[in-house]
């Protein structure tokens, strides 16, 4: 394996409330020179939750989306906050947009989006043992709460309003991880 670039400097060129967009001057082992900008995501990173209410059974949501301007059905999701621990954050999230907590939690894995450019890692988790408990989170509309079974995910990759790649990565991911357990 060749050793990493060296990182000759590295500039903000913007920064938001949300954003952190980089750019990277790098030396490669053999080299050459070239310029990368890359959007780093919050140091903590995402988790999302595949709140399951039975084993045949996946909570999904539905909300607006302000980068494809559509609502998206999906998993929930949300970053984790400074300090706090993935599974607690998880447990959070799903408080918060499907009413639900769980007593068992599992971390499944952790998926980048687009290594090559965006700095950000989301982190899968299996919610199991739901109860009715509900928290108040920072959506702007009440999220509507969609049940869809497990053995009807090719169903769901027909429809428009499900795009969300982490999410259908992570049904699968759900899908396989519960024929093995």
């Amino acid at each position: 394996m060749p050793n990493k670039p060296t990182i000759l400097n590295r500039r903000t060129l913007a920064k938001t409330r949300v954003f952190h967009i980089e750019q990277l001057d790098l030396r490669f082992s053999n080299g050459v020179e070239t310029r990368y900008e890359r959007l780093l995501g919050s140091p903590q990173g995402a988790v999302l939750i595949v709140p399951l209410i039975d084993d045949e059974t996946v909570l999904l949501i539905r909300e607006y989306a302000a980068g494809t301007d559509r609502y998206e059905l999906a998993l929930p999701k949300g970053r984790i906050e400074p300090g706090e621990e993935l599974l607690a954050a998880a447990n959070r999230e799903i408080r918060e947009e499907v009413g639900y907590a769980a007593n068992a939690l599992h971390h499944l894995t952790s998926l980048s989006l687009a290594p090559g450019y965006v700095g950000h890692c989301t982190h899968v988790v299996l919610a199991r043992d739901l109860y009715p408990s509900k928290a108040d989170g920072d959506e702007p509309e009440p999220l509507e709460v969609i049940p869809w079974r497990l053995d009807e995910l090719p169903q769901l990759l027909t429809r428009s309003d499900c795009s969300e790649a982490r999410s259908i990565a992570a049904l699968f991911m759900t899908r396989e991880y519960l024929a093995n357990v």
